[in-house]
C-alpha cells in the first residue's frame, strides 16, 4: 500500500503488527510505504538459538559491553546506513516514536565507546518483531542477537519474528513457517503478559552460552 490514508502513526503501526503485517519503503528517501504480509514467515527459536564455534569464541574473548535501549536512535540509523535499505526517513521517525512510547527496543554491543553492532524491533505481549540489525565490527549483530534472544526467553516471550530468512539468520537457527501457523503463534504470543523489562539484561556471555541448547 502506497500513499497510505490515514497517515501512518505509531498507534496504527502497532495495530498492524498485531494483525501480522509490517511496513517497508523502497529506499531511504522514499516518501511512501507498503504493507508486507509474507506467505512464509521467518522466526528465531527462543529456546534454540544456535551459537557457532566462531560466535562462542567471540563471547569467551569478551572485550565488549551489551546494553538495552541505551542508543535506540543510533542503532536504527546504523541499520539504515547501507546502499539498499527499506528504512526510509519516515519509517525511522515512526520507530523512534514507538521507542518513546515504550514499544520499540534495541540491544547494543559496544567496544569502548563505539557501537560494534545492534538489533532493534517492536515488543507486543510475548511477541518480539525483529526489524533490522547491523555489524560495525566482526560478530557485532550476532552478539546482539544472542543476548537479545536469551533475554526474551528469560522474560517469558514466546515468539521472535524475523520477518524473512537470510543465510545469516539461518546459521543462527532461524527457520520459516507458513502464514497460517505464524498467525496462530502470534495470537498466542499476544495473550502473554510480559515486558522486555521483566528481567534485567544479563551481560555475562558465558551464562548466555550455557542457556543455549544448540552450541556447536
Amino acid at each position: 500500500m502506497k500513499d497510505h490514508d490515514p497517515p501512518l502513526t505509531p498507534e496504527l503501526l502497532l495495530r498492524a503488527y498485531a494483525s501480522g503485517i509490517f511496513p517497508m519503503a523502497e529506499s531511504r528517501g522514499d516518501p511512501g510505504m507498503f504493507w508486507v504480509d509474507p506467505r512464509m514467515r521467518g522466526v528465531l527459536p527462543l529456546d534454540g538459538f544456535h551459537i557457532s564455534r566462531s560466535l562462542a569464541r567471540a563471547i569467551r574473548k569478551g572485550g565488549y559491553r551489551v546494553s538495552l535501549n541505551e542508543d535506540f536512535a543510533g542503532v536504527v540509523a546504523a541499520c539504515a546506513e547501507r546502499d539498499d535499505t527499506w528504512i526510509s526517513f519516515e519509517i525511522e521517525a515512526l520507530y523512534c516514536g514507538l521507542h518513546d512510547q515504550g514499544y520499540a527496543h534495541s540491544v547494543e554491543i559496544w567496544r569502548g565507546r563505539s557501537l560494534a553492532g545492534g538489533v532493534y524491533g517492536v515488543a507486543l505481549g510475548g511477541a518480539f518483531f525483529g526489524e533490522s540489525m547491523f555489524s560495525a565490527q566482526t560478530n557485532g549483530s550476532k552478539l546482539a542477537l544472542a543476548h537479545l534472544t536469551d533475554h526474551l526467553h528469560r522474560c517469558g516471550f514466546s515468539l521472535f519474528d524475523t520477518q524473512f530468512i537470510t543465510p545469516h539468520l539461518a546459521t543462527l537457527g532461524a527457520f520459516e513457517i507458513p502464514r497460517r501457523e505464524y498467525r496462530l503463534r502470534l495470537n498466542e504470543a499476544l495473550e502473554i503478559e510480559t515486558s522486555i523489562h521483566e528481567k534485567p539484561l544479563i551481560s555475562d556471555g558465558y551464562s548466555v552460552m550455557q542457556r543455549s541448547t544448540q552450541t556447536s
